[in-house]
């Protein structure tokens, strides 16, 4: 029988030892500000900042909406996240993506100072990861490491299969578990034989963005399954009911990697406000 890895659980151990931390801080006058900003109204991406600004609030956080109309250039979003590197109450800057097509995103996120960049989406703070000593990893990736480590399961000497290759998961994922001497193998929509290689994983992480991608008889006996997906209908890129009696663990969709995502980035937010304070 899978174990279940409840990622509502470890969200909560991580908000829990974030209490005390936030007090401290308010107690030098220092209130954790996380900012979010929104181009456009795309209703998911409405709902994912509402949530993550309930989660600050839950928390004693501030949470600093800026909603930008869908007609803002690029010129003008990097005019607004310069003015939250230079606001010394902002301690991280979340832009939520994916932003309208006609902004060049990877400008606006370059823009984004590392001291604040909580969200993991900057090249340099990419490169740190890399290099095995980034502040604040990109959340999701984060948030799969914490739940391996909360459940204590080994990676290091594991075949780690990672189907995705986003430059905020996929690949930062890859990087951090090969950082903890797992050996990775990154598959993507051009890799063949896909369900050959997921069998041989010790570990798979599933972030192709698409639902019940990932097959009960593509699990080996025993592995351990990381389901980053969320998609239409509360279910993940694996499909969960033929993988769970084949898998050693399992994350869930819901509860699983999302609500360490977020407690992630709370974690990552109070960090930025600790190292801002005392510089």
């Amino acid at each position: 029988m899978s174990m279940i890895l409840d990622g509502a659980s470890v969200a909560t151990s991580i908000k829990e030892q974030l209490e005390t931390r936030i007090q401290s801080l308010k107690d030098i006058g220092v209130t954790p500000c996380l900012a979010t900003i929104l181009v456009g109204d795309d209703p998911s991406s409405e709902t994912y900042v509402r949530m993550k600004g309930n989660a600050c609030r839950r928390l004693g956080m501030e949470s600093r909406r800026i909603h930008l109309e869908e007609s803002t250039s690029t010129e003008q979003l990097i005019d607004e996240i310069r003015k939250l590197n230079e606001d010394g109450t902002v301690h991280g800057i979340l832009l939520q993506h994916p932003v309208p097509h006609h902004i060049d995103e990877r400008a606006a996120f370059e823009a984004i100072s590392i001291d604040k960049d909580v969200d993991g989406v900057t090249t340099l703070g990419f490169a740190q990861t890399a290099f095995g000593f980034g502040l604040y990893p990109s959340c999701t990736p984060a948030a799969i490491m914490a739940i391996l480590d909360a459940y204590n399961l080994q990676i290091e000497g594991k075949h780690a299969v990672v189907i995705g290759r986003s430059p905020i998961l996929g690949k930062p994922v890859s990087l951090m578990l090969l950082n903890r001497n797992a050996t990775v193998t990154i598959c993507h929509s051009k890799t063949n034989q896909l369900d050959e290689i997921v069998r041989s994983a010790d570990i798979v992480v599933a972030a192709v963005g698409k639902p019940k991608f990932v097959q009960g008889d593509w699990i080996k006996p025993g592995a351990i399954v990381m389901d980053a997906g969320y998609n239409k209908g509360n279910v993940g890129d694996v499909d969960y009911d033929a993988c769970l009696n084949k898998a050693g663990a399992i994350t869930p969709v819901p509860a699983g990697v999302g609500p360490v995502t977020i407690a992630t980035l709370l974690k990552h937010t109070v960090d930025a406000a600790e190292r801002l304070s005392i510089k």
